[in-house]
């Protein structure tokens, strides 16, 4: 499977959750997000995406918020703890999507994510509770995101 991984801000590439999934055997494009400039950062995302044509296209945190503001047609998003409030004009996604959220998230309230679902007329089952904390980091986090990821995208390889 190929994934699009777009980090959160002031992260870099090869960070713990794109080598975990690389870890399990997929493909994944890991751009260099610019983190000031956030047009720069969305014209990087959507070169890359249109580039690899990935299979689904996981965000982390401001990460989040680029991938709900690309055009990525049908394909599946996997957000964590996406910020959409501070970056972007997206304030719905698609159908396909799904949100991992930690309610002890102390930087992105859960609240926004419980927002989203609603903005975007999904079942609740969308968002999904887990983790500890914003890093989404820890070993049950890291699974659930490879679980989801496999699942929205249909299949494991």
């Amino acid at each position: 499977m190929k994934i699009l991984y777009l980090h959160g801000w002031q992260s870099i590439p090869g960070g713990l959750k794109p080598t975990y999934l690389e870890e399990h055997g997929h493909e994944v494009i890991n751009p260099r997000l610019d983190h000031e400039d956030f047009a720069r950062a969305l014209a990087t995302a959507q070169a890359e995406f249109d580039r690899y044509r990935p299979d689904v296209v996981v965000g982390s945190s401001r990460g989040g918020a680029v991938a709900m503001n690309i055009t990525a047609g049908d394909t599946p998003l996997v957000l964590l703890c996406p910020a959409w409030k501070l970056w972007g004009t997206a304030t719905r996604v698609p159908e396909r999507t799904r949100i991992l959220h930690s309610r002890g998230d102390e930087v992105i309230p859960f609240a926004e994510s419980e927002e989203l679902i609603r903005n975007s007329g999904l079942p609740d089952e969308a968002l999904i509770e887990v983790g500890h904390d914003h890093r989404l980091a820890d070993t049950d986090s890291l699974a659930k995101m490879l679980e989801v990821s496999e699942a929205l995208a249909g299949r494991k390889t």
